[in-house]
């Protein structure tokens, strides 16, 4: 078994979405901006062996006793921005989806009903405290969602091939530019084809990031899920033009180039999806 700290699953992919610091009321915002300063401030990988340590005791921690202290930081146009951890509400979230995704016999194997209980109970009464709380991070499991793809552009895809370190793929875009490319979207489906999947998601996703400041900059970042998608796979992976070219030929009437574009990506992540059921 390797060492938790060399562990570089699960196959998971995530929305972050980073404020500037005048977003945040104080004393928050002074946490961050002395946070910032920091000569390394943890990563990614950081975060997963954090969580992944609190599932080795018996029972497992579901759910973080205390809410992280910790953020990822970047800087856009000289502005330092941060997307809180907040590793605790996620766990919280990740759990009540966790029970409609998994066979009741195997969710109480996994997490004893007692565990999760009390950490449905904790999480109502945290609510009571917090009706405005929102994660900055949304996380997907061996998959990234469809509607994901439409807040970016080809040309923001940032792709680093594996080197010493693994491969990276992400695309990142100013919170303008996500929140017009979801109503262009939006717009484009609701005037060709009945209400589906693709456009509740798109309206859920519009929601969120309405709850953020103007000038985020909003992330989709491959994860663990470049370890699915190695090689050719991976770097021939052009998911958001796909997208774009099926809403573009919607918007121009051509029906079968909108399906072409549209098979393309739903094939590509289900072949990605069906490697959890591999042996």
């Amino acid at each position: 078994m390797p060492a938790l700290s060399s562990v570089l699953v699960p196959y998971a992919a995530y929305l972050r979405v980073y404020e500037p610091l005048a977003a945040f009321p104080e004393p928050e915002r002074s946490h961050w901006a002395r946070y910032a300063r920091r000569e390394r401030t943890p990563t990614a990988q950081d975060e997963l062996r954090r969580s992944l340590a609190d599932l080795l005791p018996t029972p497992p921690v579901p759910v973080p006793v205390h809410e992280s202290g910790d953020a990822f930081v970047t800087e856009v146009d000289g502005v330092v921005c941060v997307c809180p951890w907040r590793t605790r509400l996620r766990g919280w979230l990740a759990l009540e989806e966790l029970s409609e995704q998994l066979p009741a016999p195997l969710l109480d194997a996994v997490l004893p009903p007692v565990v999760r209980g009390q950490a449905a109970a904790d999480y109502e009464q945290w609510r009571e405290r917090n009706p405005d709380a929102r994660p900055w991070i949304r996380t997907s499991v061996w998959q990234v969602p469809v509607r994901w793809f439409a807040l970016f552009s080809d040309e923001e895809r940032e792709y680093e091939p594996a080197g010493p370190a693994a491969a990276v793929l992400r695309y990142r875009t100013p919170m303008v530019q996500a929140r017009r490319r979801v109503a262009r979207a939006l717009k484009a489906l609701r005037e060709t084809i009945d209400e589906g999947s693709l456009t509740e998601g798109l309206v859920d996703v519009g929601r969120w990031l309405e709850e953020f400041h103007p000038r985020s900059l909003v992330e989709l970042d491959y994860g663990g899920l470049v370890h699915a998608l190695a090689g050719p796979r991976l770097a021939e992976d052009r998911s958001a033009a796909d997208l774009a070219e099926g809403i573009a030929a919607l918007q121009a009437g051509d029906g079968e180039g909108a399906g072409e574009a549209y098979a393309r990506l739903v094939e590509r992540w289900r072949a990605v999806r069906d490697l959890q059921f591999a042996n």
